[in-house]
């Protein structure tokens, strides 16, 4: 049976995707980990939970910001390595014809891609074949289930003899004990008041007519789509990057728009069961990149965006490698 840990060792206070990821990779390197986490099962209550899953270094580049896709080179092997399911079939980005010079900056502001025809597009993804006349694929992309992915890195932390206390409350300066890292999202905006919210909104669907292979972005100037397909029929839509804090149900306005751009993609959508609408504020910083903050023997780990799935493995690897380095714990 799990205790809390005294001594030189280390704890988590937070199991979203940065506090499980930060925790497996510090286990992997000898440290004895606790995780604490408020709510009572792993990941329900965290942003990461209505996640993408997308491990997309490719299309990342049209962002903008290099350093997503550079450091998010590292995802799709890390998450193989650790967590079953992962996807590696690419990424799919199209556009319907009237938004053509939409796909031409996307792919100007990318590289690594294919640029397909309409039979190619076909190839690739069947139930698609006939409805768009070009595309870019993202062999080296991938994507993951979130809901999948977190409670196996909670498996894969006690297999290392990690601890992992749920519906546990707790402040990082509360525990008395060893190195913290704090990895609560917004709720730690009162050491990092740089902290911003951004909501983002999700549909879950279940559809018996379209069955996609790898994620689809559907490029739009106002709302563009992206569509992960997942087991047992299931499609996610996302888009939305709302620069709010709120955290109410998902708006008429975002699911219409979500619900127009999955019928451009394919009106089959249209008869397609709505499973769950999910909103998740994430936590964003300054220049929309993760930070590895040290004060004192608190680490501040926060600041994922969007990209959470993405960067967290090379974060929490970078996070490791410091902490043996300065010899603070894993002595």
């Amino acid at each position: 049976m799990c205790q809390p840990l005294e001594g030189r060792a280390i704890a988590v206070v937070g199991a979203g995707v940065a506090g499980l990821s930060a925790a497996v990779a510090l286990a992997e390197r000898g440290a004895r980990v606790s995780v604490y986490e408020q709510a009572r099962t792993l990941g329900r209550e965290s942003c990461s939970w209505l996640a993408g899953g997308m491990l997309a270094p490719g299309c990342e580049r049209e962002l903008g910001e290099p350093r997503v896709a550079e450091r998010g080179a590292l995802a799709l092997d890390w998450w193989s390595q650790h967590v079953p399911g992962v996807n590696r079939h690419g990424s799919l980005v199209l556009a319907p014809p009237r938004d053509h010079v939409e796909l031409q900056r996307f792919a100007m502001r990318t590289g690594g891609h294919r640029i397909l025809n309409a039979d190619a597009i076909g190839t690739l993804e069947p139930d698609l074949a006939g409805r768009f006349a070009t595309g870019l694929w993202f062999a080296g992309d991938g994507h993951l289930d979130p809901r999948l992915a977190l409670p196996a890195l909670g498996e894969r932390l006690k297999e290392l003899g990690g601890c992992l206390f749920l519906d546990t409350a707790t402040e990082p300066a509360a525990i008395s004990h060893g190195s913290v890292i704090d990895c609560r999202g917004l709720a730690a905006r009162e050491a990092l008041p740089a902290l911003r919210g951004v909501r983002g909104e999700m549909l879950l669907l279940r559809s018996r007519d379209l069955h996609l292979t790898r994620p689809v972005r559907l490029l739009h100037p106002r709302i563009p789509l992206y569509v992960v397909p997942r087991t047992d029929g299931l499609l996610m839509l996302g888009a939305t990057s709302i620069e709010s804090e709120h955290a109410g149900p998902v708006s008429v306005r975002s699911s219409l728009e979500l619900l127009n751009a999955a019928y451009i993609l394919h009106p089959a959508l249209a008869e397609a069961e709505i499973v769950e609408f999910g909103v998740g504020v994430r936590p964003a910083l300054p220049d929309n990149l993760p930070h590895l903050q040290h004060k004192g023997r608190v680490v501040h780990f926060n600041g994922l965006y969007r990209h959470g799935f993405l960067l967290a493995p090379w974060y929490a690897e970078q996070l490791a490698v410091q902490m043996a380095t300065t010899n603070k714990v894993l002595a």
